[in-house]
């Protein structure tokens, strides 16, 4: 005879007691506090920032949607007209073949110049010893810590059409017989006015550079000359790819800051809008603001730099984002 045991019925439905179920809600808020936390911590900065840059930025849009001049100010009513002076800007030829030319070409030329002579001055200081990199640094830096506006007028005297440095030493070598005016032409006002961006800005990219220099493991460089690669193909091949990053940031500052160049046009003989053939977006906003008193008009002009330079800071950084990732 067999016998059957009968066992006890399992009740599918029932959950077995977990010993890390009140553990799980714990560890997500946990999560949830670790990833707010950088938030929480960021949050006063980020709302001084809203505070000192949107606003500020966000009333310069509302005043270019208003015909906003003196009886305005004085007034206190508003006038909206919508799009016109964007409409304006786009319209006037002066926009397209003076305004922009000089501002992108000009940016152009006083970035790249600034990045080569500081990358130069860097790796000269690179091969210092620390005593004399020193030195060197300090005298560096005064340049950088001059004042544009002096700086401006030292470059304007050594450029003077009268008794200016430049036609006096040309006319002694018998290389000129009458005094040449440097600001007329809008290729020598650039040019003199790149002189004295490059000698304000390079500083700024030595030193910065210098310190992503120093950062490059000397075995590296030293195992590239025994293999017989020269300084050049060291650089490009050892010393850029390693610091690039160091790159990138000095690169995106220096187009921020030359595309609204302002002091060291402004300054120079003629451009103070008295030359409309030197005029760049910074001037050109300023003189309608505040010279024809069309603040809307000169608001719409800071709006449309403003966008231009996000426009290619976003280009340039989204092109080394893929660069990283390839």
């Amino acid at each position: 005879m067999t016998v059957k045991l009968q066992q006890p019925p399992v009740n599918e439905g029932r959950k077995l007691p977990s010993s890390t179920g009140g553990r799980a809600p714990k560890r997500r808020r946990l999560l949830t506090m670790a990833k707010a936390r950088p938030w929480l911590l960021l949050a006063p900065a980020l709302i001084l920032l809203a505070g000192l840059l949107l606003w500020p930025l966000a009333r310069v849009f509302i005043f270019s949607l208003q015909d906003y001049g003196l009886r305005q100010i004085v007034s206190g009513k508003t006038n909206f007209i919508g799009l016109e002076n964007y409409a304006e800007i786009f319209g006037d030829s002066s926009l397209w073949t003076v305004v922009l030319p000089n501002t992108i070409g000009f940016a152009i030329v006083a970035v790249a110049s600034t990045v080569i002579f500081g990358t130069l001055v860097a790796l000269l200081m690179a091969s210092l010893s620390p005593s004399w990199r020193t030195i060197v640094g300090s005298a560096v830096m005064v340049a950088w810590a001059m004042p544009a506006v002096t700086g401006t007028y030292v470059w304007i005297w050594i450029f003077d059409a009268d008794q200016g440095l430049v036609n006096e030493t040309l006319k002694s070598l018998g290389l000129m017989s009458d005094s040449f005016n440097w600001f007329t032409n809008p290729v020598t006002f650039y040019g003199i006015v790149a002189l004295n961006i490059v000698h304000h800005g390079f500083p700024f990219v030595a030193i910065t550079v210098l310190a992503g220099l120093l950062g490059v493991p000397k075995e590296m460089l030293e195992a590239a000359e025994m293999d017989g690669a020269g300084p050049v193909r060291r650089f490009f091949q050892i010393t850029y790819p390693t610091i690039k990053p160091v790159f990138s940031v000095v690169v995106i500052l220096s187009t921020i800051w030359d595309f609204k160049v302002f002091a060291q046009i402004y300054l120079m003989p003629g451009g103070s809008g008295s030359n409309r053939e030197v005029l760049n977006l910074g001037v050109w906003s300023y003189v309608e603001s505040f010279g024809q008193n069309r603040y809307g008009f000169g608001a719409a002009i800071a709006v449309l730099l403003t966008v231009l330079l996000l426009v290619i800071t976003a280009i340039y950084v989204r092109t080394l984002f893929k660069e990283e990732k390839v």
